[in-house]
C-alpha cells in the first residue's frame, strides 16, 4: 500500500477542484515524461470515485479499473509493449503508416513515443480499463462498417479518471497498443473471461511541467450547425 506524504494529503483534505474543470481539460495531455515517485493510493481512490458517475449505458457499469504497481507485473507489461510500438513506430518513420499526420513537429513526436514505449514498464501505474462486453448495447453492430458506438459505455469513465488524475496533479496518457496482447494481460491480472481489455492508461506524476497550450483543431473545423461543414458561430 501506497500512503499519501502530509503534503498529497493536505491537497486531498482540501474542499472543491484544486484545478479549474476548464484548464484541466484545456491541459491533459498525453503525458510521456513522468517522475519516479508513487501515486498515493488515496489519489488513485479519489479518482476512481469521481470516475465512476461517469454517464454509461442503461447505467450498467460495465467498466472496471485495474491499477498495475507491482514491478514485476509492470515490466512484463512493459515487455509486451514495447515491439508493438517498435512496429508502429518503424511503419510510420518508413512512410506506411499514418501515425504522424498533422504532427507538428514529427520527430520530436517519434522521440517522445519512443522514450514512452522504452520506459513503459517502469512508470509508476499502468491502468488496465477493462469492459463487459455484455453490459454493452452495440447498436451498430450491423453497419458495413467498424463498430465503434460500445465505446460509448467505456471511454467517458475513463476521460472522467484521467481528469480527476489531473486535478490531483497526475499525468497520464492513454494507449491501445496493449490490447493486441489482450489474451496475456487478462492470464497476468487474472481478468475474468466476460471482460475485455479497452485500453491501458499510465499515470505518475509528469517529469515536465503541464502544458498551458494544446495544439488541436479550432472549433469552426469540427463543431457545425445544422449541416456538416457549416460552422458553428459563437454569438
Amino acid at each position: 500500500m501506497v500512503r499519501a506524504s502530509a503534503s498529497v494529503r493536505r491537497l486531498l483534505s482540501t474542499k472543491g477542484p484544486r484545478v479549474e474543470l476548464s484548464e484541466a481539460m484545456r491541459t491533459q495531455n498525453a503525458c510521456r515524461y513522468y517522475r519516479d515517485d508513487p501515486v498515493p493510493d488515496e489519489v488513485l481512490y479519489r479518482a476512481a470515485e469521481l470516475a465512476r458517475f461517469a454517464p454509461n449505458g442503461g447505467n450498467r457499469g460495465a467498466v472496471r479499473f485495474v491499477f498495475v504497481r507491482d514491478p514485476a507485473l509492470r515490466a512484463q507489461l512493459g515487455a509486451w509493449y514495447l515491439p508493438l510500438w517498435r512496429e508502429v513506430a518503424s511503419a510510420t518513420r518508413a512512410g506506411t503508416a499514418a501515425l504522424d499526420t498533422g504532427f507538428r513537429n514529427r520527430e520530436r513526436t517519434m522521440a517522445d513515443g519512443d522514450h514512452f514505449a522504452e520506459r513503459f514498464g517502469q512508470l509508476p501505474v499502468i491502468i488496465v480499463v477493462c469492459a463487459d462486453l455484455g453490459q454493452v448495447h452495440v447498436t451498430d453492430a450491423g453497419l458495413d462498417r467498424l463498430s465503434i458506438v460500445g465505446g460509448g459505455s467505456i471511454y467517458p469513465m475513463a476521460q472522467n479518471l484521467c481528469l480527476a488524475l489531473r486535478d490531483q496533479g497526475v499525468g497520464t496518457a492513454f494507449t491501445t497498443l496493449l490490447c493486441a496482447r489482450e489474451p496475456d494481460v487478462k492470464r497476468l491480472l487474472g481478468i475474468p473471461d466476460n471482460f475485455s481489455t479497452a485500453c491501458h492508461i499510465t499515470a505518475g506524476y509528469p517529469a515536465r511541467p503541464f502544458p498551458q497550450r494544446l495544439h488541436r483543431p479550432e472549433v469552426r473545423d469540427l463543431a457545425f450547425t445544422d449541416t456538416f461543414g457549416v460552422p458553428l458561430e459563437a454569438r
